[in-house]
C-alpha cells in the first residue's frame, strides 16, 4: 500500500496528486465521477444512522484493518476502511467481527475463531473475510502482514509475521456448493522473496469451489492510500458505497464486478494525466461460484419477507433478457447485451448491471477469439449435456469473459494424446483463459507445450504468465529449463 508520506518510494508527484485530486469536484455527476468521496461519505453516514437489521445466522464476517506499521509504513486510512466495511456488512445482516491493528498472534487467533464459526454455520452460509493493510508475496505465497511488522523484514520475519492468504484463510473456509466464501484484500501488492526471487506483484489466486477472491488492484500495481485518517482508500470507498446503496436483489458476485468497474472509473478521473496513470488501480476478481444468482445483497430475513406485487414487465424485455441469459458465443452475448441496454433503459438495476458486465466481458473474449492462432470456434461454446450442468455453466461464464471459468473448462479437455480434437480444445480454452488474464492457466499451458517439445509456444505462454503477475511455486521451478 502506498501512502502520500512515503515519497522515497513514489516521489513528490504522488503526494501532490493525492492532495489535489483525492476527492473529485463536487460539481461532477455520478456518471462523470462514480463513487466520489462526497457520495461515499454520505452513504457511510446513512448506513451508520440506519437501524441494524437482525443478524442472519448464515452471514459471518471477519474484518481486519492494520494501520500500525513501523515508521513511514503506517497507513492512516485503514481504521476508517475497516470500520466502514464492518458497519455496512452489519447493515446487510452480517455478524461482523472488527479487529484493528492485529499483530501476528492476534490475527491467527481471530482467524482460528472465525474458521470455527464458519464451519458451524448453515450449509448455504455466506462467510466473508476482509483485510486492509500491507500485503506482499514471498516465494509465490500471498502474505497479509500483521500490525507492527515492517514490510522490509527478512523473509523469515515476513513469513512468521503474516497470515498466508491461501493456506491460513481461503483453504480453511468451508467448500460448499450451496454456500459462498469471500476473501477481500485491499492491500499493497509488492513482492519480496528469498534467494533473489523478487518481482513487483502479489500472486494470482484461483479460488476453490464456492469461493470468490477480490484484490483491490491487479498484478504489478500498488494500492494507493490517502494520507488522512478520515478518508477511505479508493477500492474500499467504492465497496462501502455500492454495498450500502445497490438494490437488495443484486447478486453478491456481481457486486464485486461493479466495485471493480467503479474503482477504475474513479481513479481514471483522479489520476487523469499521463504522468499519473500508473497509479490507476485495476482490481482483480477471481470466482468459482456455481450459482452466482443464489447469493444476494439482502440478508435472508429480508428476502424471505412477502414480496410486493411485481411491476408488470413488458414481454419484449423478458424475451430479450432470456435470449441474453442463454447465449453462449461471445459475439452473440455482446450483441444481445448491447441490444438489451439500448431497448430497455428502465429495466431494473440488477439486470442492467448484469448486461453491462456481460457486454464488457464478451467484448474482450470476442476480440481474443478473432485471433487466428486461437483454437476455438462457435462449436466449442455449444452446450454439452454429457459433461453436466457445471460444464455448461462455466462455458456460459467464459463467454462473458470469466478467465477462471475458461480455465476450468479447459482442464476438462486435458488429454495425454498428442493429436486430436480434445487436445485442440484444451489448448484453445487455456489460451482464452490466459489471454483473459489467468496467469495460472498460462503457466499450465507453458508446461503442456514443454511436454509436447514445443519450446517456442512454451516460452510465449510462460512470458504471458509472468506478465500477468503469476509466480509458480518453487517446487515447479524445475520445469523451467
Amino acid at each position: 500500500m502506498i501512502n502520500a508520506r512515503r515519497r522515497r518510494l513514489c516521489g513528490a508527484t504522488l503526494g501532490t496528486a493525492l492532495a489535489g485530486t483525492w476527492a473529485p469536484a463536487p460539481a461532477q455527476t455520478r456518471d462523470d465521477a462514480a463513487g466520489s468521496a462526497a457520495t461515499a461519505a454520505a452513504a457511510t453516514a446513512a448506513a451508520a444512522a440506519a437501524p441494524l437489521p437482525p443478524i442472519d445466522p448464515g452471514r459471518l464476517a471477519l474484518v481486519i484493518g492494520n494501520r500500525s506499521y513501523p515508521g513511514d509504513f503506517e497507513l492512516p486510512p485503514i481504521h476508517k476502511n475497516a470500520r466502514d466495511v464492518a458497519q455496512v456488512l452489519r447493515q446487510r445482516g452480517f455478524a461482523a467481527t472488527l479487529v484493528l491493528d492485529a499483530d501476528p498472534a492476534r490475527a491467527r487467533s481471530e482467524v482460528d475463531a472465525f474458521v470455527a464459526r464458519a464451519a458451524a454455520a448453515p450449509e448455504d452460509a455466506t462467510v466473508l473475510f476482509y483485510f486492509s493493510g500491507h500485503g506482499l508475496q514471498l516465494n509465490a505465497e500471498n502474505l497479509l502482514l500483521g500490525a507492527g511488522v515492517t514490510p522490509e523484514a527478512s523473509p523469515a520475519g515476513l513469513q512468521s509475521g503474516s497470515l498466508t492468504l491461501n493456506r491460513d484463510v481461503v483453504a480453511r473456509l468451508p467448500r460448499r456448493r450451496n454456500g459462498l466464501s469471500i476473501a477481500i484484500v485491499d492491500a499493497c501488492r509488492s513482492q519480496q522473496g528469498g534467494g533473489g526471487r523478487k518481482t513487483d506483484a502479489m500472486n494470482q489466486e484461483e479460488p476453490p469451489l464456492g469461493c470468490l477472491i477480490a484484490f483491490s488492484t491487479g498484478a504489478g500495481q500498488y494500492a494507493v492510500a490517502p494520507d488522512k485518517p478520515d478518508q477511505n482508500t479508493f477500492y474500499t470507498r467504492e465497496l462501502v458505497r455500492l454495498m450500502g446503496s445497490e438494490p437488495d436483489d443484486l447478486p453478491l458476485p456481481l457486486l464485486f464486478e461493479a466495485v471493480k468497474r467503479e474503482t477504475e472509473r474513479a481513479m481514471r478521473l483522479a489520476f487523469n494525466t499521463p504522468s499519473l496513470r500508473f497509479f490507476v488501480q485495476r482490481p482483480f476478481v477471481a470466482k468459482n461460484v456455481p450459482d452466482e444468482g443464489a447469493f444476494r445483497l439482502a440478508p435472508r430475513s429480508v428476502r424471505l419477507k412477502p414480496a410486493a406485487p411485481p411491476v408488470p414487465t413488458r414481454a419484449e424485455e423478458e424475451t430479450d433478457w432470456s435470449a441474453l441469459q442463454t447465449a453462449l458465443w461471445p459475439p452473440d452475448v455482446q450483441r444481445l447485451a448491447a441490444g438489451f441496454l439500448q431497448r430497455h433503459p428502465n429495466a431494473e438495476r440488477s439486470r442492467r448491471l448484469a448486461a453491462e458486465v456481460a457486454q464488457d466481458g464478451a467484448r474482450q473474449a470476442a476480440e481474443i477469439l478473432r485471433r487466428p492462432e486461437l483454437l476455438l470456434n462457435r462449436n466449442a461454446f455449444a452446450s454439452d449435456p454429457a459433461r453436466g450442468e457445471a460444464y455448461d455453466t462455466d462455458v456460459r461464464k467464459a463467454g462473458r469473459g470469466d478467465k477462471d471459468a475458461a480455465a476450468r473448462v479447459g482442464r476438462l479437455w486435458l488429454t495425454a494424446d498428442r493429436l486430436g480434437a480434445a487436445r485442440s480444445r484444451y489448448e484453445g480454452w487455456m489460451q482464452l483463459a490466459a489471454e483473459l488474464g489467468n496467469g495460472i492457466a498460462s503457466y499450465e499451458l507453458a508446461r503442456h507445450f514443454r511436454r509436447q517439445d514445443q519450446p517456442q509456444s512454451a516460452a510465449r505462454w510462460e512470458a504471458r504468465a509472468i506478465d500477468l503477475g503469476y509466480t509458480p511455486p518453487p517446487t515447479l521451478d524445475h520445469y523451467r529449463k
